[in-house]
């Protein structure tokens, strides 16, 4: 069985969106800037992409992350051409759903999610990727192996704070290494159980 990671952009401030969510700006006024280091030419940026997807089975993302990402990712989900199974965290399974697509809706829990990701996973890591609400309860409930953040260097001031909400107590963290280029920091941690 492989890891659980938890896997996202953020800006130097913490926000893994911008002020101004609309449906056609769904990351906020600007929001699409902790991205844009995976769709550029910067061979070692493409690098942290293409491991991170290599080592993947499944994908977990929120609700709110679906959508307002399908309009985006269509049929085959964030890891494009892969085509990864991607399980949706829900209290309600949505109308509709992209024909063919890759997505799975789960409305039991976090922990029902997790368990249907890792059947489909087999050997290969699950990646949490969002949204902030998904993320913090994975963490809380001490289900995250490793943090993959992409830290962007820009400073929004506000949006969605990933790290709110989390349990009082402290989450130790071992630095497993980290990448720099001039679109991001990508940082790697685990998380000490």
């Amino acid at each position: 069985m492989g890891k659980v990671n938890f896997d996202i952009s953020m800006s130097l401030d913490g926000f893994i969106t911008a002020t101004g969510r609309s449906p056609e700006e769904p990351l906020g006024e600007g929001g699409e800037r902790l991205h844009e280091w995976a769709f550029g030419d910067d061979e070692h940026d493409r690098d942290v992409l293409r491991r991170g997807v290599g080592g993947t089975g499944a994908v977990i993302a929120g609700r709110r992350t679906y959508q307002e990402s399908v309009p985006w990712w269509g049929a085959d989900g964030p890891t494009g051409p892969a085509r990864l199974p991607v399980f949706v965290l829900c209290h309600e399974v949505p109308k509709e759903a992209p024909e063919g697509g890759v997505y799975t809706f789960v409305t039991e829990g976090i922990e029902a999610t997790l368990e249907r990701a890792r059947d489909a996973a087999g050997e290969k890591d699950v990646t949490v990727m969002g949204g902030a609400q998904t993320g913090q309860q994975y963490l809380r409930a001490g289900l995250i192996d490793e943090l993959s953040i992409h830290l962007v260097p820009v400073l929004f001031g506000g949006g969605a704070r990933m790290f709110e909400n989390l349990a009082d107590e402290h989450l130790r963290l071992e630095n497993l290494g980290s990448t720099q280029t001039a679109s991001a920091t990508h940082l790697r941690f685990r998380v000490l159980k």
